[in-house]
């Protein structure tokens, strides 16, 4: 029971903080870790498949993967090079090769049974964000990882990079005092806002909208790094671009006849990689990952701003809007004794790179790369009240993998699972709990048009100062 213990925590005395550290059992295992993955999309199959299976192939072993869609899954254990059984049930899966760790990288709105039944049945789970798309699903495995004992790992992976991490550290050695507010901005090109409209996230009975499957990495950074818990949403929201804004419409990009006067026409028939994962097995499932960015089922709102008001008495202003001609964000921190700013990717502040490819943005942050090489840095401005000036503090700029953090986050779970985790990067349950439902009180504030407090959704008390 040991090798299987999932949270160990230690008192350093040197740091004078409490520092959990999930996933202590895989170091130095005395056999590899057996581990099983639902969901063989493109996030699973890649980053929790092929990259585990590269960087920790001498630490885990994989006995199992699932898909509703049995070609995917089979295309995952080729492109994985695992040795292993693929499954179409879930639950078979479980009783036939007896996992110790799920990995549950299937939509949204599917996660909550797939880590409850895990759960159950003995395994620990690592479950890409957001952990789940409402308050019932969220209670339901609150509930099943109380009762069972065993451990759920929500995949943060932003908090990881380096430049998230000064932020961090500048605001918990209280640079500018006392936070009062933070202005928190998202933007996400015409390339990559898009392409949320174009697959099954634009349903929000499949996502949860972007409030939740988006956003929550954005709602976990803010409640990280103002360490409190949020406790009411005021939001807006409108669908003015993609769905029904738009005066035409066709079947799917790769048939449509008006792709000559589409500007957000996708070839995917130049993506090798989705040809193979989704186009050759359409015909199991019928899922198109080409669908029309304009079809009326189309659901979510495209552009969305929020004022979230934290236990500590921070108020946050937070907006993300999809189609944009650049991406990146921008967020500033107002103190008592001054304030902190910082920003990523925005071209006429990036110098020498100002000349970013926007159309390959997003791919440049997904590459998995551990040799990473700096590039530049990212740069965080202190300016202290009643004070001349002000601190540039420079954080080298890594190549993909969300700045470094993908990689980061992995070795945590994987291979140094002892190692100090003085900021808490690792997010467990709480954590996830607690993104998500600023997104469900934001869905809930627009449709009733009214602000929502966290506590009409969850039993968990919000906190001023979050626990360890």
């Amino acid at each position: 029971m040991k090798r299987r213990t999932f949270l160990e925590t230690t008192s350093l005395a040197a740091m004078g903080a409490l520092l959990s550290t999930p996933f202590n059992s895989f170091a130095q295992p005395a056999a590899k870790k057996r581990i099983a993955m639902v969901g063989t999309g493109s996030r699973g199959t890649g980053f929790w498949g092929e990259t585990v299976q590269k960087n920790f192939g001498d630490l885990i072993e994989f006995v199992g993967l699932c898909d509703l869609n049995q070609g995917r899954a089979e295309y995952a254990k080729k492109r994985i090079g695992a040795n292993c059984p693929t499954f179409t049930n879930f639950e078979e899966m479980l009783h036939k090769v007896k996992p110790e760790v799920v990995i549950v990288t299937t939509m949204d709105s599917q996660h909550d049974a797939q880590i409850v039944k895990a759960l159950e049945m003995g395994c620990d789970v690592i479950t890409e964000k957001p952990m789940t798309t409402d308050e019932i699903k969220c209670k339901a495995i609150l509930d099943a990882e109380k009762k069972t004992g065993r451990k759920v790992v929500v995949a943060f992976n932003y908090r990881h990079s380096p430049h998230m991490t000064k932020i961090k550290e500048l605001l918990a050695n209280n640079r500018v005092g006392p936070i009062t507010s933070v202005d928190f901005h998202w933007y996400l090109n015409v390339h990559h806002g898009s392409d949320y409209f174009r697959r099954w996230h634009g349903l929000e009975k499949n996502s949860g909208s972007l409030w939740v499957h988006k956003a929550t990495h954005h709602f976990d950074l803010l409640n990280w790094w103002v360490d409190s818990d949020p406790v009411e949403v005021m939001a807006y929201g409108a669908l003015e671009n993609y769905g029904k804004a738009n005066p035409f419409r066709g079947p799917r990009c790769m048939t449509c006849p008006l792709k000559g006067k589409c500007n957000y026409y996708y070839d995917i028939t130049k993506n090798k990689t989705y040809m193979d994962m989704y186009v050759a097995n359409e015909k199991y499932d019928g899922y198109v990952r080409d669908q029309c960015v304009f079809r009326e089922e189309i659901d979510i709102w495209d552009k969305m701003s929020a004022q979230i008001v934290y236990a500590n008495g921070i108020v946050a202003n937070y907006s993300l809007t999809t189609y944009n001609p650049y991406e990146g964000w921008r967020i500033t921190f107002n103190g008592k004794n001054g304030k902190i700013d910082s920003w990523q990717d925005i071209p006429y502040q990036l110098g020498k790179m100002e000349q970013i490819d926007q159309a390959q943005r997003h791919a440049m942050e997904m590459t998995q790369n551990k040799n990473e090489v700096a590039e530049g840095f990212e740069e965080i401005i202190v300016a202290e009240n009643f004070k001349q000036g002000f601190e540039s503090v420079k954080v080298p700029k890594l190549k993909g993998g969300h700045g470094g953090g993908d990689a980061r986050m992995q070795d945590y779970i994987f291979r140094n699972p002892s190692a100090p985790d003085p900021f808490k990067h690792m997010a467990g349950t709480r954590d996830g709990a607690m993104s998500l439902l600023i997104g469900v009180a934001a869905r809930k504030s627009i449709k009733e048009k009214r602000p929502v407090k966290i506590s009409e959704l969850t039993d968990i008390n919000p906190v001023a100062k979050r626990p360890v």
